[in-house]
């Protein structure tokens, strides 16, 4: 691994740990977590089920929801909602929780589609740094028969709205960390937003300008575009 001295601007990054803002759909924050953690994840529901063939577009209250926890999550705890009192935990055989709904209690629906509603659970994320996990989540509405399924994720119901998704960072400390990379990452800055460099043999990556600029003019230094599998990478956060 060489060797590029950073200057004092080239340092100056921003973090990737920033709270996701409001959504038209049902979305995650924060939108990334730590692998291997336990962590709070809100899930933000922006508006109610549409109903089709009124103009101008028309949503009705959000009755419930239900968000199916993704395989590898563990120690999942519901929080309690106040506008959501009814609170259902759904566990497999093995006591391992699969699925919670919150629910509104039955004519406590709000006559429009006027809130923003956030429910939350705590939950230990994969130990799969570089990955991300995906809460399905089905939404139910005050109309009878409204609903809407944020299901679709990038191998499984594509083409359909996208249920909300997690990207799961490494622990990392100050200074220099050595991660083996569990799976191929294409897009580097999803992961990497906040790093100072990162290293792969004498290839190397930044998302910021500066330190760009300096791995372009080092000699015997390549970008690195792209992970692989099992790739070892040295990062100075």
């Amino acid at each position: 691994m060489k060797k590029i001295t950073l200057s004092a601007a080239a340092i100056v990054t921003t973090s990737i740990l920033v709270a996701a803002g409001a959504s038209a759909h049902v979305s995650a924050n924060p939108a990334v977590g730590v692998a291997n953690v336990s962590q709070e994840i809100t899930l933000q529901i922006g508006h109610g089920c549409g109903i089709p063939n009124v103009v101008p577009e028309t949503n009705t209250d959000t009755n419930s929801l239900t968000v199916d926890i993704p395989a590898g999550v563990t120690s999942v705890r519901a929080v309690s909602s106040t506008d959501f009192p009814s609170l259902t935990v759904t566990k497999n055989g093995s006591g391992a929780v699969t699925s919670i709904t919150w629910a509104k209690v039955p004519g406590t629906e709000l006559a429009a589609d006027t809130n923003f509603y956030k429910l939350t659970l705590r939950a230990k994320l994969p130990n799969l740094p570089f990955t991300k996990v995906y809460f399905k989540a089905h939404q139910v509405c005050k109309a009878p028969g409204k609903t809407a399924e944020w299901i679709g994720t990038p191998t499984e119901n594509v083409g359909e709205e996208p249920a909300a998704e997690v990207t799961v960072l490494p622990v990392k400390a100050p200074g220099w960390n050595k991660y083996t990379v569990p799976v191929a990452v294409a897009d580097l800055s999803v992961f990497f937003k906040d790093a100072q460099i990162v290293w792969k043999g004498s290839a190397a990556y930044s998302a910021n300008a500066v330190i760009a600029e300096q791995i372009k003019s080092e000699a015997g230094v390549t970008a690195l575009t792209a992970l692989t599998a099992n790739d070892e990478i040295f990062v100075k956060w």
